[in-house]
């Protein structure tokens, strides 16, 4: 990998997260990278003027914070076709994010990436747009979103709890009415976030697909769907005009939607690209890691394997 340009973006607000990045960049301007740095978080987003102001192709990312910081990333630089080297610098469970025990000795991750010794894991990411009346309407009312983890529709109240009715169609065809707290359309990325909190099924994060979950549904019967990844899932708010509904991309805001609207769900073109620096990287290990499972905390000899 040449790295002649590079982008850092660190947790904004958390000293150790910009203190990393400090040290990074000077490391890289002296091997002749041109960097350009900054925080990222709710109220911070660097991207737009990184992309903007870049006088050469970016050859890496290396974003330093939690599994948001990654997310925020994602969906800016996925389209652009940059790598991602997050580091869990100030983040918590770190699905997405390389440890930073693993990030110790900085110049040797630069001789790994300049010498070619390391992976690039490629994820699916969806896309939405809002749009106004029939199903036969293609051009969007809204802008696209893209969304590496999840999009969620449920409905937004200051000043009381909101249950939401939805109605969803699967490649145009009508399979059902939610009545609860909203709908999570995810990716195999997010089936270990909210979905997972919402007892949505746990994908594979190298599959393609989409799965539906119902947030709090108020039927039994309303239950989560796993589909293949051409499928276009349509999501139209039912009810009171006065409510407002929102779609929201990983977690952040995107725009509000009303009766009358629809929200299209697709698989993106375009794809988050991941490095990894383990050399054992396994999947299954991260479950057992990030979610406690008994396998790191209860050891049986099983006498059977032998």
């Amino acid at each position: 990998m040449q790295l002649k340009q590079v982008i850092i973006a660190y947790k904004a607000r958390d000293a150790r997260s910009k203190q990393w990045a400090e040290i990074c960049a000077k490391q890289l301007e002296s091997r002749e990278c041109q960097v350009l740095m900054g925080p990222s978080g709710p109220k911070d987003n660097p991207y737009p003027v990184f992309l903007a102001s870049a006088a050469q192709p970016i050859d890496l990312a290396l974003v330093l914070g939690g599994d948001g910081t990654v997310l925020t990333g994602a969906r800016h630089l996925a389209p652009a076709g940059i790598p991602i080297l997050g580091v869990n610098v100030g983040g918590h469970l770190g699905f997405l994010t390389e440890s930073v025990e693993e990030f110790q000795d900085t110049e040797k991750v630069w001789d790994r990436l300049f010498e070619d010794r390391y992976a690039i894991q490629r994820r699916m990411m969806l896309q939405a747009a809002v749009y106004e009346g029939h199903g036969s309407n293609l051009e969007p009312v809204s802008e696209r979103y893209l969304a590496l983890n999840e999009f969620c529709v449920k409905p937004a109240s200051a000043d009381r709890m909101i249950t939401s009715i939805l109605e969803m169609e699967i490649d145009g065809e009508v399979v059902d009415q939610y009545v609860g707290d909203g709908l999570i359309i995810s990716t195999p990325t997010g089936s270990t976030g909210y979905t997972v909190s919402a007892n949505g099924p746990i994908m594979h994060d190298g599959m393609e697909a989409l799965t539906i979950t119902p947030i709090c549904a108020m039927s039994l019967s309303s239950r989560p769907l796993v589909l293949p990844p051409g499928s276009v899932v349509s999501i139209w708010p039912l009810g009171d005009y006065d409510l407002s509904t929102k779609l929201w991309t990983d977690g952040v805001l995107g725009t509000s939607i009303w009766p009358g609207h629809r929200v299209d769900v697709r698989m993106a073109e375009c794809r988050a690209k991941f490095i990894i620096l383990r050399e054992n990287n396994s999947y299954y290990q991260t479950l057992r890691e990030k979610l406690l499972w008994a396998g790191t905390r209860v050891h049986y000899n099983n006498n059977h394997r032998n």
